[in-house]
Order: C-alpha cells, then structure tokens, then sequence
C-alpha cells in the first residue's frame, strides 16, 4: 500500500512531504549540526571504507568524532551495527544521533552522504563543513531517472557547504572538474595518475596479500588494506586530515593502526584457501574487487596462479536491472569458477534476477544456486589450498530483505565460518 501510495503522488509533493520532514526533525533536535563540524562523503563506491579512515585520523589527532556509514555508527568509543538497511538514516534519526554527537562533546562528525538520501532532502539544515568526492560511476538511475540526475544529487552535497566550506575530490575520475567548480573556500585534490594545483599523488604504489604501499610526498605509507582503490580511499582520509590540519605524521600513524574494514574486502578464512567477503554491488566496485583479487591471487615463483571462485547475485525490487548482465560479464573477464545466487532480492523472483545476471556470461560454464547459504557451501568444497573465495554484494549488511517487505538475518561472514565449520566435521 505504501508503494502504491507513492507511486501515485507527483514528485513535487514527495520533495515537500521529505523537505518537511528534514525541517520538522531538525528544529525538533535543536540544530545540532550548528555545534559540529561535518565532513559529508558522497560517490559511488568506497565511501564506507573512507568515513572510517577519516574518522581514524581524527581520533589520532586528539578530536572527538562521530560517524555514520551503511557498516555502523560511533560516537566516540561506543560503536554499534548499522542495521537499518539504508546507509543515511531517516531525517529525525539523523538528527537525534547528531544531537547525541552534540551531547557527548564531540567535534566532528563524518558523515556518509548518499543520491537517495539527499533525494529525500536528509542532507538540509545540516550545513557541511567538507565535502568530499570518492568516485561516480552508474548507479541508481531507475530512482534518478537517468545517470545526469544521479550526478546532480551528489552535487547538492557540495551546494550545502557553509561558506568557509572546503572540497576534495579524486582527481583521476571523470567527474573531478563538474565538482571541483561550486564554491568553496579551500579546494583540494588527490590522485594516482594525474598532477594538479593543490593534489595528493600517491606514488611508488605496492600490493602484497595482506598490504599496500604507497608514498605521499615525503611519506611512506604501510597499510593493512587491498587494492588499488583503498589506496584512493585512504588519499581521501590523507586529504581530509591535511585541510583539519593534520599532520602527515599523526595521519600516517592512524591509517597504519587500522587492520581492515568490516565487510571491505575482509578475509574471513586464511588456510587452507582464503575466503573473502565484501560489499562490491555495483559493477565499477566488482570489477576492483576481482582486480584486488587477482592482484594477491598470483601463485609461488613457479607462476601458477590460484584458482578463483567467486560467490555473488544481485538486489531485485527493480533496483539498477541493466547492471545484472554487467556483473556477469565482469564475472566471466575475472573468475575460473562462477556460482550465481540471490542476494537481496525483495519482491522479485530470484530465479529471474539470476538469470540476468546469467546473460552476461558467453563462454563459460555457470553454477546457479538460489540458496546463498548453499551457494557458499558449493564454493568452500569446491576450493582447494591456495585458491581464493571471493562472496561479494552484502559484505557486512546484518540482513536478506525478501519478498513482503521480510527481513531475514544474515552475515555472510558468520555463513562462511559456519559452512567451513560443517567441511571439517
């Protein structure tokens, strides 16, 4: 009925009823963002991953700082689940836990800005410090009715600045110039491939099985991450810290302290064969997903490679259909053993969304299994030591939101232990 009700009204009365709603909840709480520095991180993929970084460097740094991101919410030490199956909580729940940010002494606030959040006006009255962008690459264009509103509702964001306001954004992506033209009182860029005014280059770059490498100016930095685009990720939090005045030394030591991101790329099983789980759902994230993959995937000095097997679907209710046969496309280009299965399939069949995703792939051979939990078990007998299980979509998310608006607990992580568990019975 809701969905129905929805569907029927004009989308001018929908902004209203959402931009009220931001009001009510703000003047309710108090205008607590007034009392906080916010620093809103908006892109496509990796934006989870940077509000942790971020928040990392500024508790190294001696500040007290909250944060909201579809992995969890802090405020200072207390951290817990975000469970709510949206990344930017509703406006009165955003509100209430700045307040609580405001109540418990805290500076900042790191906050992960979304196109469907600021859609629905959850962004106003709260009046950014920084802005940051990751990267923009497709992604909701059913909701937004096309990839150039898509890439206008992130740069609301970036119009919501307050007028000392500063702007970062990644060099390297294609959109770096459209964002980098709103006002703003202190701009700054980072990259790997391109130079400018005012950027951040990592250079020297590694990738090891457990770490990567870099060096920003004169700086060598060692972290316990994977993948080319962590090192991005951390360019950002680099980037941040350097316009709060930071420095590159209390930067270094922060990112250098932290062991991995829940659900990013985490290993949840080393021997005899690595098992790894991350939230890549969108086909920009997947492809580097497989590329971090393949990068530790290579075998010992005699060259021979370890054998990939990878575990993914992708969520129904109509959101982003043409990304399906995308993912297995990108499936085929990277993996030596597919095994297709649902994910968050809400209202639709998962037999239908598995068989999309299924056109992708031309040449070779596809697993089709709708259980997720079965699917994974396939994938844990079916490796051998050395090869790597890659299980992507849902990373860390605590649910599976089916048909009827149901929500089943799930962890993909607790699925692998407990699958490999019944392996070693």
């Amino acid at each position: 009925m809701k969905n129905l009700i929805r569907s029927m009204t004009p989308c001018f009365l929908l902004s209203w009823y959402h931009f009220i709603l931001a009001f009510l909840g703000a003047v309710i709480y108090g205008f607590p963002a007034r009392k906080l520095k916010v620093i809103g991180i908006t892109g496509t993929n990796g934006k989870s991953t940077v509000v942790h970084l971020i928040t990392q460097v500024l508790e190294e740094a001696g500040y007290s700082a909250a944060a909201v991101s579809s992995i969890e919410f802090r405020i200072k030490d207390k951290v817990w689940e975000n469970d709510l199956k949206m990344t930017m909580p509703g406006r009165f729940k955003l509100q209430r836990f700045l307040r609580q940010a405001v109540q418990s002494n805290c500076q900042y606030v790191v906050l992960e800005v979304t196109s469907e959040g600021i859609r629905q006006h959850r962004h106003q009255f709260i009046g950014f410090n920084s802005a940051v962008l990751t990267n923009l690459t497709k992604e909701h264009l059913e909701s937004h009715h096309g990839f150039d509103n898509y890439k206008k509702a992130k740069a609301k964001l970036f119009q919501s600045l307050k007028s000392k306001g500063k702007i970062i954004v990644n060099l390297d992506d294609a959109y770096a110039e459209y964002f980098l033209q709103f006002s703003a009182e202190e701009k700054r860029t980072y990259s790997i491939d391109k130079d400018g005014f005012q950027n951040l280059r990592a250079i020297l770059i590694s990738y090891n099985q457990d770490k990567i490498s870099f060096k920003v100016q004169d700086k060598q930095f060692n972290l316990n991450l994977l993948g080319k685009f962590n090192v991005y990720n951390a360019l950002a939090a680099i980037a941040v810290g350097i316009t709060e005045r930071i420095s590159l030394d209390e930067i270094k030591m922060a990112l250098e302290k932290i062991k991995g991101i829940p659900g990013r790329l985490e290993i949840v099983i080393k021997e005899p064969y690595t098992v790894i789980v991350d939230y890549a759902h969108t086909p920009d994230a997947l492809e580097k997903v497989y590329q971090a993959v393949k990068e530790i995937s290579q075998g010992p000095p005699n060259g021979v490679a370890s054998k990939i097997i990878g575990v993914f679907g992708a969520a129904g209710g109509g959101r982003d259909k043409w990304k399906r046969p995308e993912f297995g496309r990108i499936a085929e280009q990277y993996l030596d053993q597919i095994i297709i299965t649902n994910e968050d399939p809400y209202n639709e069949d998962p037999q239908v969304i598995i068989d999309q995703i299924a056109q992708g792939i031309k040449n070779k051979q596809v697993e089709k299994i709708i259980d997720r939990r079965k699917a994974i078990h396939q994938a844990l007998r079916s490796a051998q030591a050395g090869d790597i299980v890659i299980i992507t979509g849902k990373g860390s998310e605590p649910w599976m939101c089916v048909a009827n608006d149901q929500k089943i607990p799930w962890d993909d992580r607790q699925i692998v232990k407990e699958e490999f568990g019944k392996l070693e019975e």
